[in-house]
Protein backbone atom coordinates (compact mmCIF):
# COMPACT_ATOMS: atom_id res chain seq x y z
CA UNK A 1 0.00 0.00 0.00
CA UNK A 2 2.52 2.30 0.00
CA UNK A 3 3.58 2.43 -3.44
CA UNK A 4 1.85 5.80 -5.12
CA UNK A 5 1.54 5.61 -8.96
CA UNK A 6 0.79 8.48 -11.73
CA UNK A 7 0.03 8.12 -15.28
CA UNK A 8 0.00 11.62 -17.24
CA UNK A 9 -3.01 11.37 -19.25
CA UNK A 10 -2.83 15.23 -21.04
CA UNK A 11 -1.58 18.33 -20.04
CA UNK A 12 -3.86 20.79 -21.46
CA UNK A 13 -3.59 24.43 -22.51
CA UNK A 14 -5.68 25.78 -19.85
CA UNK A 15 -2.82 24.59 -17.16
CA UNK A 16 -4.76 21.92 -15.83
CA UNK A 17 -2.65 18.64 -15.57
CA UNK A 18 -5.15 14.85 -16.03
CA UNK A 19 -3.73 11.93 -14.53
CA UNK A 20 -4.60 8.63 -13.42
CA UNK A 21 -3.70 7.73 -9.76
CA UNK A 22 -3.13 4.81 -8.39
CA UNK A 23 -2.33 3.00 -5.19
CA UNK A 24 0.05 -0.46 -5.01
CA UNK A 25 -2.03 -1.75 -8.32
CA UNK A 26 -1.62 0.57 -11.21
CA UNK A 27 -4.22 -1.55 -12.96
CA UNK A 28 -7.05 0.05 -10.73
CA UNK A 29 -6.70 4.03 -10.91
CA UNK A 30 -8.87 6.69 -10.06
CA UNK A 31 -9.08 9.70 -13.11
CA UNK A 32 -8.06 12.88 -11.36
CA UNK A 33 -7.26 16.39 -12.83
CA UNK A 34 -5.51 19.49 -11.15
CA UNK A 35 -3.99 22.79 -11.40
CA UNK A 36 0.01 21.90 -12.54
CA UNK A 37 1.15 23.61 -9.26
CA UNK A 38 -1.41 21.67 -7.45
CA UNK A 39 -0.58 18.63 -9.11
CA UNK A 40 2.98 19.09 -8.38
CA UNK A 41 2.55 19.13 -4.79
CA UNK A 42 0.24 16.20 -5.09
CA UNK A 43 2.65 13.80 -6.68
CA UNK A 44 5.32 15.94 -3.84
CA UNK A 45 3.46 14.73 -1.11
CA UNK A 46 2.30 11.27 -1.96
CA UNK A 47 5.83 10.03 -3.63
CA UNK A 48 4.56 8.81 -6.70
CA UNK A 49 5.83 6.55 -9.13
CA UNK A 50 5.25 8.61 -12.49
CA UNK A 51 4.52 5.51 -15.24
CA UNK A 52 5.74 6.47 -18.62
CA UNK A 53 3.97 6.35 -22.09
CA UNK A 54 0.33 5.45 -22.37
CA UNK A 55 -1.89 2.82 -21.05
CA UNK A 56 -1.88 -0.61 -22.45
CA UNK A 57 -4.98 -2.13 -24.53
CA UNK A 58 -7.59 -3.83 -23.24
CA UNK A 59 -10.12 -6.48 -24.01
CA UNK A 60 -11.89 -4.65 -27.15
CA UNK A 61 -15.53 -4.79 -27.43
CA UNK A 62 -15.83 -3.88 -23.87
CA UNK A 63 -18.31 -2.16 -21.80
CA UNK A 64 -15.64 -0.90 -19.10
CA UNK A 65 -13.03 0.14 -21.83
CA UNK A 66 -13.18 3.35 -21.86
CA UNK A 67 -12.23 6.03 -19.30
CA UNK A 68 -13.16 9.88 -18.66
CA UNK A 69 -10.65 11.39 -20.99
CA UNK A 70 -12.15 9.24 -23.85
CA UNK A 71 -15.78 9.94 -23.24
CA UNK A 72 -15.12 13.91 -23.28
CA UNK A 73 -13.99 13.57 -26.96
CA UNK A 74 -16.95 11.52 -28.38
CA UNK A 75 -20.64 12.19 -28.90
CA UNK A 76 -22.53 9.61 -27.89
CA UNK A 77 -26.32 9.10 -29.14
Amino acid sequence: MNRKYVRIVEKRPDGMVEFEFSISDPSIYVEMLLPEAAYEDFCRTNRVILIEGTRPETEEGSDWNWNLHEATHQRFR
